[in-house]
């Protein structure tokens, strides 16, 4: 980064150390990925010990994403708290339709609003960024009916992904190139019942395919179907072991295996719905 985008960062980097300063106490919503490990740096900056983060765990967060999630509040210096919150308890979350992640994510807030309450914290803090507004994205909804105790700091400060990604570089956080990681239940076809089971099986495939992958990997479900989305590069590796990723992904359950040659897109579910969505 040259002098010039080096002083924007530093103003950005202000401008967010000041909003968050202007809050009592936070919690801070951690799933572990690049956007809410870097609010939490910035939040235990700002407020020190009057900052927490909470994890929100369920059989939507995998095993890698709850350990990601421990290992980033200790880089970030923030206390951590690990909050079970049952999503598949909701019916309307495990129905799957193409509301599940407003009900889940409205449901996950309430309970970290009710910890928070508790606990003598005033607000909580999602990571939400200026980009997540390009997709499909029901969950953003939520987060705006709960306002005003529910803020999101980088939408309000103007931080774009880039941002984020920058300075958490410069913090040296692990998570910096990290990929994005939608929980499990993106990975579902819409209209196809969440299950524990469901969610376990996937997590396991995407574990057996990352062996022959390298980048972004995600096994979506339909039902008797698996279909492997890969980056282009691992498309001849995948190939090259087609038999045996095969073998094993029919071992956890699935009759059929397919490699879409489309490769990995974020959101590919969102392509199903009848009407047109502009992708980040």
């Amino acid at each position: 980064m040259d002098a010039k985008g080096g002083e924007f960062m530093r103003d950005k980097l202000r401008g967010l150390l000041d909003y968050l300063k202007s809050y009592d106490s936070l919690v801070v919503a951690l799933s572990g990925g690049v956007d809410s490990s870097t609010l939490a740096k910035a939040a235990a900056l700002a407020l020190g010990e009057m900052a927490v983060a909470v994890t929100a765990r369920s059989e939507l967060l995998s095993y890698d994403e709850l350990a990601d999630a421990e290992t980033m509040a200790r880089a970030a210096g923030i206390r951590h708290i690990i909050l079970d919150v049952h999503d598949l308890d909701n019916p309307d979350v495990a129905k799957n339709d193409r509301e599940r992640c407003y009900y889940c994510k409205r449901g996950r807030f309430e309970k970290l609003c009710a910890w928070a309450k508790q606990n003598g914290f005033a607000y909580v803090a999602d990571g939400g960024n200026l980009d997540d507004k390009g997709d499909y994205r029901p969950g953003m909804r939520a987060i705006e009916e709960l306002a005003p105790m529910v803020i999101s700091p980088f939408m309000e400060c103007g931080w774009t992904k880039a941002d984020i990604r920058a300075q958490a570089r410069a913090w040296g956080l692990a998570v910096a190139d990290k990929p994005s990681a939608a929980c499990l239940a993106s990975r579902v076809v819409y209209d196809l019942p969440l299950t524990a089971a469901r969610l376990s099986q996937i997590e396991a495939a995407e574990i057996i395919v990352r062996a022959f992958a390298q980048g972004q990997v995600r096994v979506r479900h339909h039902g008797n179907l698996a279909r492997i989305e890969v980056e282009g590069e691992a498309f001849s590796s995948i190939m090259d072991h087609r038999e045996e990723l095969a073998a094993a992904l029919k071992n956890l359950g699935f009759t059929f295996v397919t490699v879409d040659i489309g490769g990995y897109r974020m959101g590919s579910a969102n392509e199903m719905l009848s009407f047109h969505i502009d992708k980040v």
